[in-house]
């Protein structure tokens, strides 16, 4: 279980006490999304500022609010490039960020800036992408992170614990932006089946 840091550890911007870094992953539907929207706003709940971000191609639910598969919600700004959320965060106390592997490379070093500046940076993203390997920055951002949390699915095929997420859609391509209609989510052993025959 996580456990999330003491919210008065929370340095105030401008402190030259580093904030800190937490990276939520998983599959699709495991409920990333849904974790970030809860601690941001437990920190609004105690009056912290907060600025949230979100990348531009993504759009399936909202334009300027982050939308978990359960429609819960939270306002958010899109952004076409990493460096535009330095521009953007100004004095605020915690940064979000959902959808972190659609950005670019410089997003590692755009939160590790933020958190030298005593900022707390909770960012959301998919581990793996739809063949099973690393999805973008991710496996550098989670490498200089202080806090990783996986979620789970469930997996459609057979109940299991699902950590894959499994593209209906016959497109190749890394980056398909799509919900149920393109993506299952599933386990290791059922993504492997329905990969091997894919590729039979």
């Amino acid at each position: 279980m996580f456990i999330e840091p003491h919210i008065g550890q929370a340095s105030q911007t401008g402190s030259s006490s580093p904030g800190w870094i937490e990276v939520i992953c998983g599959s699709m539907f495991s409920g990333k999304t849904e974790e970030l929207i809860r601690r941001l706003n437990r920190a609004i709940i105690a009056r912290q500022r907060v600025e949230i971000f979100k990348p531009n191609i993504d759009t399936r639910y909202h334009d300027d609010h982050v939308v978990s598969h359960d429609e819960t919600r939270i306002r958010s700004t899109a952004v076409g490039f990493a460096q535009d959320i330095l521009l953007l965060a100004g004095n605020c106390d915690v940064v979000g960020i959902d959808e972190v592997q659609f950005f670019d490379d410089q997003i590692v070093e755009v939160c590790e800036k933020l958190a030298n500046s005593g900022k707390r940076i909770i960012a959301a993203g998919l581990d793996m992408d739809f063949q099973g390997g690393p999805f973008g920055p991710m496996p550098a951002l989670m490498a200089i992170a202080e806090y990783v949390t996986k979620v789970h699915a469930i997996c459609v095929q057979c109940g299991g614990i699902a950590s894959f997420s499994y593209r209906l859609d016959p497109a190749r391509e890394q980056v398909v932006v799509g919900e149920r209609e393109a993506y299952e989510a599933r386990c290791r052993h059922c993504f492997i089946q329905g990969s091997d025959l894919n590729n039979s």
